[in-house]
């Protein structure tokens, strides 16, 4: 039901996303964050035949922004890419800086 839903949570939910954006924007990541977002919907489609990519892609904004807030090393961070599949590896491969190191 709608009147269930908590504002303010939903609020807080949306103020730490768009935290976690703003630091990854600025972060040591930053060249990587971009590129991933500089991806248009149909580069990012068009990896797969199936409808994996926007979720994987999700994913790999999310590792990116984890890894910001986590001070990881660069090895690390590609260590993380590569484990969460081809898909994503194939998706990070689209952003210059990130293909350089897969």
């Amino acid at each position: 039901m709608p009147d269930d839903i908590d504002l303010n949570a939903l609020f807080a939910e949306m103020d730490a996303a768009a935290d976690r954006a703003e630091a990854a924007m600025n972060g040591k990541f930053s060249e990587f964050y971009r590129g991933l977002r500089k991806l248009s919907p149909e580069e990012i489609d068009g990896i797969t035949p199936d409808t994996t990519d926007q979720k994987e892609y999700e994913r790999l904004i999310g590792l990116v922004q984890a890894a910001t807030q986590q001070n990881l090393a660069q090895a690390q961070l590609i260590t993380r890419v590569k484990a969460l599949g081809d898909v994503a590896v194939r998706i990070a491969k689209k952003v210059p800086s990130f293909a350089a190191l897969l």
